[in-house]
């Protein structure tokens, strides 16, 4: 296994490995007919790795935040602007979705997703304490069916100062504005459904548990360059990432471990703390201290996303 599997390997290899890259509520990491072993990847070397601040295209600076209502463009505004404007391209890293952190940023972020759904309400409470003894700050992507599943863990999360709590969307679907699908999962049919993906879990998270969310990643992490573009006008930062933790919960704890040391200035982790057999929690606490100590010994530390943009 190679030290890194950089975000480009993640891309090559996705279609192969299937929905549980980094959809890890869609299939079961402990279930026969799940990914077993990161060799399945496409390697690379440190050496080859991309700059994993490095962005396809320069994104543009949100409008908006979501503070007000009245500075959120309401559903039938954006169906009447949105009319006729192309897709894009479709997937990771597409023009204006967020890759790494900016280049002012003094630190790196990690951020964990909670999808929600059949196979993904559960807690990894290893993971969240792991975290919470090394006080190292996180980002916490929440999926609308997840908190709803977990009010309580969902309310406590949000009232702990060392986490910020993100978007994950209400559906868990790819942000698409003609229907693309991602690992077989199909997407929002069209740009009102991906209004509503975006703000039907912006605004629950508001009402019941008074959370502002600043950033958004959707399901999967695919979106096309209308919907990332939806998602800014909104108010919200599209986030994904540059370093692969867990490939949706399924990596064991070693590659877990490798993974998270790989993390360098700017970079942005994802991983998983909805699946709790998962080698997500054990591999973060056998190699969160050396990340911060490499990190410090750099003047850099660990960051939640909002300190960073």
């Amino acid at each position: 296994m190679p030290r890194s599997v950089g975000r480009r390997v993640l891309l090559s290899a996705a279609l192969g490995l299937g929905a549980g890259l980094l959809s890890s509520c869609v299939a079961d990491p402990n279930s026969p007919t799940s990914p077993q072993t990161p060799n399945q990847t496409p390697s690379s070397s440190p050496s080859s790795a991309p700059n994993p601040t490095a962005s396809p295209t320069p994104a543009p600076s949100p409008t908006a935040t979501p503070e007000s209502a009245s500075s959120v463009p309401s559903r039938k505004q954006v169906l009447n602007s949105y009319p006729g404007r192309p897709a894009g391209a479709f997937g990771l890293e597409v023009k204006g979705i967020a890759l790494g952190l900016p280049s002012k940023a003094k630190g790196a972020a990690l951020t964990f997703d909670a999808c929600g759904g059949a196979n993904g309400e559960g807690f990894d409470e290893v993971l969240i304490e792991v975290l919470r003894k090394n006080k190292a700050p996180a980002t916490l992507f929440i999926n609308q069916r997840w908190a709803k599943a977990n009010k309580s863990l969902t309310r406590e999360l949000a009232a702990d100062p060392l986490f910020e709590i993100a978007n994950h969307g209400t559906t868990h679907a790819p942000l698409a504005s003609r229907g693309q699908a991602a690992y077989g999962i199909p997407g929002t049919a069209n740009i009102g459904a991906a209004y509503d993906e975006i703000m039907g879990n912006q605004r629950y998270l508001s009402d019941e548990f008074g959370v502002e969310a600043k950033f958004f990643r959707s399901g999967t992490a695919h979106m096309d360059e209308l919907s990332a573009a939806l998602t800014r006008e909104i108010g919200l930062i599209p986030m994904n990432f540059t370093v692969n933790l867990d490939a949706g919960a399924t990596f064991p704890a070693a590659t877990v471990g490798t993974q998270t040391l790989s993390m360098r200035a700017r970079s942005v982790g994802i991983g998983h703390f909805n699946r709790p057999k998962s080698g997500t929690g054990k591999g973060v606490a056998e190699a969160l201290p050396r990340l911060i100590q490499a990190l410090d010994s750099q003047s850099l530390r660990l960051l939640k996303l909002s300190d960073a943009f």
